[in-house]
């Protein structure tokens, strides 16, 4: 009697554990991703979902696909403060100073501790920790990042008698590529232009391309000061507008960013700035060879990074947590990473993706998708500040009443300072 007690106690204590085991293990995460419903964004990633829930059968991931970037931290941070925040999420890197802010992340240097964890912290390119750490902490991991490229039609670069090997390396170039390759009918109406650079969409991302590239740094590294008003910063806005109404080779007013691409496989434009995370859908579409490229140089090369980094919440047990941190270090692990890069165009994020086997082989047979990386070497951090959403839109708001003629560069640079400096004063200590 006395064993079969015995054992009827061992009996329940391994039932126990194994049960405390599973109920520790079986942990839901609800993960918000920036993507509109259905297409084939979302098929890789309900594949990577499946992929590491196969790896790690204790957690769930409730993939909730959240419209656009700015979508996203709206229906998060409305989340947050009804009490149901996402555990994890993936939100613009330029966001992390709102997220900060609204206290609602964890910096991940809490999670990712001993060497391992340091280890882990410091395999990502430094050109995407830019954006991803202040105050000496790591609030951000980079996961769909890119920079801004240029894409040009060889088949046009030759009708124009242009080498269709050489992209232009210069502004100066670029202009006088652009004024060969901007094509017009017997009633003189343009058939074809030279040059689109979107001014819709993100307006603030591809104008810093230019103002870096002017010699021009848009914000101090704290994120509580600006400088729209810099000399070199308007020169790169003049420059902007002077495309269209000087040089005659890009359309007037706003460009849409979201045609843009399929602008430039109709032949309407021969060649276009764009993310690099729409690599592969010209690969896939364009009617016609094409080249990538770094961005034309002019005092300096340059381009910002942009794209999302993943996010913890604040909001979560520390079971979340470490199950967050765990699908996070899948999803950036070099072969995830280099996978992304394959079959989205956006830049693999570390360094060891690039060894892998698989990125190799797509590299040796594809050589555009090492431009963005290669373009990392001279890339800053993109424009990124507190109250950041209301501090871009005073730029953006200015970018769009220079190109529309509404004011001068110089004024909307003016304007446009005077009010970041409004909605940042709080922030300055």
């Amino acid at each position: 009697m006395r064993i079969l007690k015995t054992l009827g106690a061992a009996g329940c204590g391994a039932a126990l554990l194994v049960a405390s085991a599973v109920s520790a293990r079986a942990v839901e995460l609800s993960f918000y991703y920036p993507v509109a419903v259905g297409g084939p964004i979302t098929k890789i990633i309900d594949s990577m979902v499946a992929d590491f829930e196969k790896a790690d059968p204790g957690i769930t991931i409730k993939a909730i696909y959240s419209g656009t970037y700015q979508e996203t931290i709206t229906k998060a941070l409305t989340a947050l403060k009804s009490g149901e925040p996402p555990h994890v999420a993936v939100i613009l890197s330029t966001d992390m100073f709102t997220l900060i802010d609204e206290d609602a992340i964890l910096p991940f240097d809490e999670l990712a501790t001993g060497p391992e964890g340091k280890k882990w912290l410091n395999a990502f390119y430094p050109a995407f920790m830019a954006n991803s750490r202040t105050g000496g902490k790591t609030w951000g991991i980079p996961f769909q990042r890119s920079t801004v490229v240029q894409y040009w039609n060889k088949e046009a670069f030759k009708e124009a008698g242009l080498d269709p090997e050489k992209p232009p390396k210069t502004w100066d170039e670029m202009v006088a590529f652009g004024k060969k390759l901007t094509k017009r009918d017997a009633n003189g109406h343009v058939t074809q232009w030279g040059l689109q650079i979107p001014t819709s969409g993100f307006p603030y991302w591809l104008f810093q391309a230019l103002a870096t590239e002017n010699g021009a740094i848009l914000m101090n590294e704290a994120g509580t000061e600006v400088h729209f008003d810099d000399p070199k910063v308007i020169g790169a806005l003049q420059f902007l507008v002077d495309l269209s109404k000087k040089d005659g080779i890009m359309p007037a007013g706003i460009t849409e960013w979201g045609t843009t691409p399929e602008d430039f496989f109709q032949r309407k434009i021969a060649m276009m700035w764009t993310t690099t995370g729409n690599l592969t859908n010209v690969k896939a579409k364009a009617p016609f060879p094409f080249g990538v490229a770094q961005l034309p140089a002019h005092a300096r090369p340059g381009s910002p990074t942009g794209g999302g980094n993943f996010y913890i919440f604040k909001k979560t047990t520390p079971e979340q947590r470490q199950a967050a941190l765990k699908f996070v270090e899948f999803m950036t692990s070099p072969e995830r990473a280099a996978e992304w890069g394959i079959k989205t165009g956006y830049v693999a994020v570390r360094p060891d993706a690039w060894e892998t086997p698989a990125m190799k082989e797509y590299v040796a047979s594809f050589p555009a998708a090492a431009v963005a990386r290669d373009q990392l070497a001279s890339a800053v951090a993109e424009f990124s500040t507190h109250e950041n959403q209301r501090v871009t839109k005073a730029l953006n708001d200015g970018l769009q009443a220079a190109l529309t003629g509404t004011k001068t560069p110089a004024q909307a640079m003016k304007d446009a300072q005077r009010e970041a400096d409004r909605i940042l004063r709080p922030y300055r200590h």
